[in-house]
């Protein structure tokens, strides 16, 4: 009989209602670890000093500043120029290429800045339907994210975890052992698979039939009182009424006799760069806008995993006065949401088509809400020289960290410190850009962990899995670690699930008198591997409505996709990391 003390039983109680409050999503993530962390301050779990701490951890430093430099180096032409020469050949070598190069990038530069760099040059490859190219788009970002320390956010959590616990640093490279070959058989797998496993969504065409445009029957138009047919609505160049909104109720189909109303709400499919013929039509006005604004505005977006907009409708944010933009339709993986555009509640991974003003393209805030598929003026850019210049620099305190000739943490301040003098980067993009969020979900984490550690907690836990699987062995311990972190990370964001496993792991190791090498890097590589849901990773969301894929696309390709990646990992794991090492 396993005997819990009071506190452990509260401190075990907290991280359930953490997990439900992660798996729910209401909560932001680094809101829901700070007040946990706070709390445990509040009940002396943890003191003052300790919890301070946790937030200027060097490899937290060091990720921080790794994301700081990612500004500069999403502003070089270098991997769009790369990304324009990938869809040459048949489809299985234009998709191994992509992958291949996608992955090489993302092993040393943020995955989200690799993605988001290549999603336009992948969408609009004119060759192959974006649904064939841009879900194995977003898996490459992971394959190469687990091949270094410095390839995924998670791998430098994990080594913060791992140092705070007594460990050695885990090095640049030692990841590859496993990473390497791991990357290497899932790319296969997808360039296989992917053939029979993926939707063909024409390229052509859907992005102009995706979307829903919205109008409006002004009280003074001429429409109302006049059936659909008598106002040549019925069909028109390009466009189709699909469906009347009326005193929130919805007419669909829309007969040729139905009359119109003032107030009624006009919803059009069909070619949203059509939507200007509408202004044929006097007294209906478009979503939030004139129409004379959308001739030749048109911006296509996406709407990014932590933008303020998550959560909420396009009238609450004020979305006309942030962005200098108006609405013109919202599409969510493959719906085209219809009905009132300024009450529907955004989310992550949602493509927004705007009519946008003159000053869109200077709006500070454009970074951080969105990633520009079509049309706008582009940021800044760096020229070719100096983008060969960046990327050179950024290699070179890499490989300086790599082989410990200065610390790496040093080098990227340097670094950072030379892009700033250059201006290269300044320090608004800075601020903009900070990563205030992970930075509170590592630092309460590590605070987490401690707690776990000192009130017995993670030994309670540790136990307990013991029992269940350590009378056979570590190996199946080790599964046990990383399964559960696979289960975590679909659920929730991989940093989360590692913070909440890691001092699990390292009891059950301790508890098995074996090296907790291994156990840490199944955490990482189980922490890493978010396949099967478009939920489970930021870039996930980004290609998800761009692709126009719905949930069981993810389902079909990443079962395979992680069943290759487990096998692989957990059968080289024991073989990199010895249980009992030497």
């Amino acid at each position: 009989m396993i005997s819990v003390s009071m506190t452990q039983g509260a401190v075990l109680l907290s991280l359930v209602l953490l997990i439900a409050v992660l798996i729910h999503g209401r909560i932001q993530t680094g809101t829901a670890f700070v007040l946990l962390a706070l709390g445990y301050y509040s009940f002396g779990l943890i003191d003052l000093t300790k919890l301070l701490q946790n937030y200027v951890e060097p490899s937290l430093i060091t990720l921080v500043l790794l994301m700081l430099i990612s500004v500069a180096l999403e502003k070089t032409l270098l991997i769009e120029r790369v990304g324009e020469r990938l869809m040459s050949g048949a489809y299985p070598v234009a998709l191994a290429r992509m992958m291949v190069v996608t992955a090489s990038f993302s092993a040393f530069l943020n995955n989200t800045a690799v993605v988001a760099s290549l999603l336009g040059v992948v969408s609009k490859n004119g060759r192959f339907a974006p649904s064939r190219l841009l879900l194995p788009l977003s898996y490459a970002a992971l394959f190469g994210g687990v091949i270094t320390l410095v390839g995924t956010s998670t791998n430098l959590v994990v080594n913060s975890f791992a140092v705070r616990a007594g460990m050695e640093p885990i090095g640049m490279f030692d990841f590859a052992w496993v990473g390497l070959p791991v990357a290497l058989v899932c790319t296969v797998v997808v360039v296989v698979l992917a053939r029979w496993l993926l939707p063909e969504h024409e390229s052509t065409e859907s992005r102009n039939n995706s979307y829903f445009l919205e109008a409006s029957i002004q009280p003074d138009s001429p429409l109302t009182g006049r059936s659909v047919l008598e106002n040549g609505l019925r069909q028109i160049d390009g466009l189709f009424l699909a469906e009347v909104v009326r005193t929130g109720h919805l007419i669909s189909p829309v007969g040729p006799q139905e009359i119109l109303e003032a107030g009624d709400i006009l919803i059009f499919t069909g070619e949203v760069d059509k939507v200007h013929v509408l202004e044929r039509f006097p007294g209906l006005k478009l979503f939030e806008e004139e129409m004379n604004i959308v001739r030749t505005n048109l911006v296509e977006v996406v709407v990014v995993a932590d933008s303020p907009l998550v959560d909420n409708t396009i009238r609450d944010v004020n979305f006309r006065a942030l962005f200098d933009a108006a609405v013109v339709g919202i599409r969510r993986g493959q719906v085209r949401l219809s009905g009132k555009l300024g009450e529907i509640h955004l989310k992550a991974g949602d493509a927004m088509m705007l009519a946008v003003g003159a000053d869109f393209a200077n709006r500070k805030n454009l970074d951080r809400n969105f990633y520009v598929l079509k049309g706008g003026t582009r940021k800044p850019r760096l020229s070719m020289p100096q983008s060969y210049a960046v990327f050179a620099a950024f290699a070179g305190v890499i490989l300086l960290g790599a082989f410990e000739v200065i610390p790496l943490v040093k080098g990227l301040a340097l670094l950072l410190i030379a892009l700033l003098f250059l201006r290269l980067i300044d320090v608004a993009e800075l601020r903009r850009r900070f990563p205030f969020e992970l930075v509170l979900v590592i630092g309460s984490a590590l605070a987490m962990s401690q707690v776990m550690a000192s009130t017995g907690v993670a030994d309670l836990i540790a136990g307990g899995l013991h029992s269940i699987v350590g009378g056979n062995g570590p190996l199946w311990a080790l599964v046990a670690v990383f399964v559960v972190t696979l289960i975590l990370t679909e659920l929730m964001s991989n940093n989360a699930a590692a913070a909440l496993v890691f001092p699990i792991a390292f009891s059950l190791a301790q508890s098995l008198g074996v090296s907790p090498l291994p156990f840490v890097m199944a955490l990482a590589f189980g922490a890493s591997a978010s396949f099967i849901t478009p939920f489970g990773y930021q870039t996930h969301l980004m290609v998800f409505t761009p692709g126009r894929y719905c949930f069981m696309d993810f389902v079909r390709m990443g079962l395979p996709v992680s069943l290759a990646y487990s096998v692989t990992a957990l059968l080289l794991l024991p073989w990199a990391f010895p249980f009992h090492p030497q």
